[in-house]
């Protein structure tokens, strides 16, 4: 008889699952009370913090990380607790130095994670050295993490060099990680085969269901000797999520992959969080089901998401086909970058530069100037020498380990957070988000915290509105279902509405015969007109602004930063000149066409 080879599953449900389908909104509040019930399951583990969970509980749900994941502990005494970790980065946007990443990597150990699931977004594990030695220090299970993505410099041979030196580091396992569902199935069995030819270490697959192929692609991987699946319950699966675990658990029963799950048990946990999820109808997005396209835009689940958020913020919607297209050719001017955060966010948020404003890198974020210099690690092909000169001119480009050039700085952040932090876990929650998680520490001690609203499950206004913006239609015996997703300028008195038509994104200009007149709170901003007049090409928020009134200033000279979808970039000014007035300040919201500084 042949030996049973029982498939361990890990299930993302309670971090990856709603990061990709909800933009990582899921409290606190509705994981625990399923916690009893996930910990009988059986799981090898579960996925429970890291990713975009650290920066989602401060940013908008006004929780404490650190908390959560000891509350976590608590209710699922019985199961591994695993965090997604991103080397050198951490969970932030930069990378850190190395007594900081350190200090994370014990402080999560110490508050509950069982196994760390290290990663570099560009595969260049210098950066993650620091980070395995660490968990390996912790005594907990090191899951060393090859990225997964397809360009001409992406072969199978490359990454089974990237496991084998994964296993030199000490990695107890290995996971492939596809965040952007590219694997198929069949290459997924040779990439399997070959990696487990040569690394005899268990083997995970991360697969996002995003191009549909995720399930197959599993059980080819389990046919090629992968231990360990990653899944996601069956109401926050598929689409830019995962494979549903019920499915799994059922396809593979009475065979030799039995996970030995019981679909009762998954289906009771199923039930509850599909309630859940009304509760966060409006972070739901059309752009988050299965959609072949992938294999061409390359976009992974939680970016997918976040993004159409932040365009639909931006009443922008629209666009978000034209920036599917201008990703690709920003991952190859910056050299084939796996998309994996914070590459992701870069490549994203740079091709919405580059759509919004209607001309390619005429506004360069700082994090890509920080990436062209080396900051980020080595690319993994040549980058774009044109696009690399217009973003750093003759400024010093480095190929050495980024960490290198970092002096220790846990000392520095204790001291710049002071009495607003009450332990090393607020001082670590600064280190991620300095602007962010200040403000955070501040608001917890005088006690006005309030997460963001959540909208009635039946209710289609935007928050804070009275008048209705999804309509049904009736026109000549047809039926069309309207929604309005934002309102934008078009110049001539003219006005731009997005609608989705029956689910379908278009752009409509109309212009008012009349006027409705309503109390306006705040005074509006003059529209740019003029060459001295300094504005944005994306709205955002003020981050700093660099003159004064009465400064010279040269052309191409930055006057502001702001910050938009978590990037930074400056604004700089057209013309040499004085400036003569400054209409911001930090912590102002900005949008385009707004006169911010004035120069003469």
């Amino acid at each position: 008889m042949t030996d049973k080879k029982p498939i361990e599953v890990t299930d993302v449900i309670l971090r990856d699952a709603h990061q990709s389908l909800i933009a990582t909104r899921m409290r606190s509040e509705d994981m625990l009370p399923i916690c009893d019930k996930l910990d009988q399951i059986g799981f090898w583990s579960l996925e429970v913090w890291g990713g975009a969970t650290f920066d989602a509980c401060i940013r908008f749900l006004k929780e404490d990380p650190w908390e959560r994941l000891q509350k976590l502990r608590a209710a699922l005494p019985n199961t591994r607790l695993q965090m997604l970790l991103r080397g050198q980065n951490l969970l932030g946007y930069r990378h850190y130095a190395d007594d900081v990443v350190s200090a994370f990597v014990e402080k999560s150990a110490d508050n509950g994670i069982d196994v760390f699931r290290v990663f570099d977004a560009l595969n260049d594990l210098r950066n993650i050295e620091t980070a395995m030695k660490a968990v390996k220090k912790s005594g907990k299970h090191a899951q060393g993490t090859i990225c997964y993505t397809t360009s001409p410099v992406h072969t199978a041979e490359l990454f089974v060099e990237q496991a084998k030196h994964l296993q030199d580091m000490g990695a107890d396992s290995i996971a492939i990680k596809d965040m952007a569902g590219l694997l198929t199935p069949y290459a997924t069995y040779e990439l399997v085969k070959a990696i487990k030819s040569a690394v005899p270490l268990p083997l995970a697959i991360h697969s996002h269901s995003t191009s549909g192929l995720a399930p197959l692609c599993q059980l080819k991987a389990i046919e090629a000797g992968a231990e360990r699946i990653d899944t996601a319950i069956s109401s926050f699966a598929g689409g830019t999520s995962h494979p549903a675990t019920e499915y799994q658990v059922a396809a593979l029963k009475d065979t030799l992959y039995d996970t030995g799950l019981d679909l009762d048990k998954l289906s009771e946990i199923a039930d509850y969080f599909r309630e859940v999820r009304k509760k966060y109808q409006q972070f739901e997005s059309e752009f988050t089901r299965e959609d072949i396209s992938v294999q061409i835009n390359q976009v992974p689940g939680g970016m997918m998401s976040n993004l159409a958020n932040q365009l639909k913020e931006q009443n922008a919607l629209d666009k978000i086909r034209d920036v599917f297209a201008e990703i690709p050719r920003v991952r190859e001017d910056l050299g084939y970058p796996p998309l994996v955060t914070p590459t992701s966010q870069i490549v994203g948020t740079q091709a919405v530069y580059n759509v919004l404003a209607g001309e390619r890198y005429k506004t360069i974020t700082n994090e890509v100037k920080r990436y062209l210099q080396g900051g980020y690690g080595q690319p993994p092909a040549q980058v774009n020498e044109a696009v690399r000169e217009k973003a750093i001119g003759q400024e010093q480009y480095s190929d050495e380990r980024p960490a290198d050039a970092l002096k220790p700085e846990l000392d520095k952040l204790r001291g710049d957070i002071g009495e607003l932090a009450k332990n090393d876990e607020d001082v670590l929650t600064f280190a991620m988000f300095p602007d962010l998680g200040r403000e955070y520490l501040q608001q917890r001690t005088d006690g006005t915290l309030q997460p963001e609203v959540l909208l009635p499950a039946d209710d289609g206004r935007q928050a804070g509105g009275s008048m209705a913006t999804e309509f049904k239609l009736d026109v000549h015996g047809e039926t069309y279902e309207v929604a309005i997703t934002g309102v934008g300028e078009s110049g001539s008195g003219r006005r731009k509405l997005y609608l989705s038509l029956d689910g379908m994104p278009e752009e409509v200009i109309f212009q008012p015969l009349n006027e409705y007149v309503a109390d306006d709170k705040g005074a509006k901003r003059q529209q740019a007109s003029e060459p001295g007049h300094v504005t944005t090409a994306m709205p955002g928020n003020v981050v700093d602004v660099l003159v004064s009134v009465g400064d010279h200033v040269e052309a191409g000279q930055a006057l502001l930063v702001t910050e938009a979808m978590k990037m930074e970039s400056e604004i700089h000014s057209n013309i040499a000149g004085e400036v003569k007035a400054v209409n911001v300040s930090k912590g102002d919201r900005v949008t385009p066409g707004d006169v911010l500084i004035e120069i003469a």
